[in-house]
């Protein structure tokens, strides 16, 4: 059996499929009540309250943690703290937890608490892999979507690069480490085929827009967590195993909307 936290979400949803086509028995934590689906087992839970996690967890050999909140990033250390408690309780299940490149080197503070999480399930006891990527390409999208709204040039900061993943491949690789039964502890890295600068990025989204507007990059940022982005800790063109380019990702969804 296998439990996935967060698992009708951006990365939960395709990887309870993918478990599910490989016949494993998958279960669901959600907030609400559902019925199966698609080889889904679904259970009503709160890692806010605990409330229903206990009986979620029961029975579980691995459980995937992708549930996270990264506009309320205080939920998600006493989240994780709840489920490793209920997995202890059950015995000692392979938690899986997916986590970001750079969480213990840039002070941001989402990452900060992605890597008070990492910490929490390397302490917890419990047999554990953890599998660092870079951003999917869902949140440049969906940031350059709120750019373009506002009339006028579109203004980026100066000196930022990303490398993209595809939400689909993390699945396939979560699912791998899922299946394969035992821990890795901290998994390679897995990062976008490419390295690209903002104004490449969006430029790219604009044509694939069919948006005509003027780019540029004069505005400087300050602090501790923009030095870490621009020296690149949220990168890893060592491990560029991603197949799938974000002008791939851009032609593909915009496209189809």
């Amino acid at each position: 059996m296998i439990l996935v936290t967060g698992a009708s979400g951006t990365l939960g949803g395709p990887l309870t499929r993918l478990l599910a086509e490989a016949g494993a028995d998958v279960h669901g934590l959600s907030r609400r009540a559902r019925e199966p689906e698609d080889g889904v087992t679904w259970h009503k839970g709160d890692l806010s309250t605990g409330e229903g996690i206990d009986a979620a967890v029961a029975g579980a050999e691995t459980i995937v943690h992708c549930a996270s909140d990264p506009f309320h990033t205080r939920r998600d250390v006493p989240a994780a703290r709840l489920l490793i408690e209920s997995a202890r309780r059950q015995g000692a299940p392979h938690l899986i937890y997916i986590s970001i490149v750079g969480v213990d080197k840039i002070p941001y503070s989402y990452y900060r608490t992605k890597y008070a999480v990492e910490r929490l399930i390397e302490e917890s006891g419990l047999p554990y892999t953890i599998l660092r990527t870079t951003q999917f390409h869902t949140l440049p999208d969906m940031v350059l979507n709120v750019l373009t709204k506002i009339p006028g040039v579109i203004v980026l900061p100066k000196g930022l690069r990303d490398q993209p993943i595809d939400v689909g491949e993390v699945a396939e690789r979560l699912a791998q480490l899922a299946l394969a039964g035992g821990p890795a502890r901290r998994a390679d890295d897995m990062g976008g085929p490419e390295v690209l600068t903002a104004e490449e990025m969006a430029r790219a989204y604009l044509r694939a827009r069919g948006l005509r507007r003027p780019v540029r990059v004069p505005l400087p940022l300050f602090g501790k967590a923009i030095r870490g982005f621009r020296t690149g800790h949220h990168l890893t063109p060592g491990h560029a195993v991603g197949e799938r380019t974000w002008r791939q990702f851009l032609d593909e969804r915009h496209t189809r909307l």
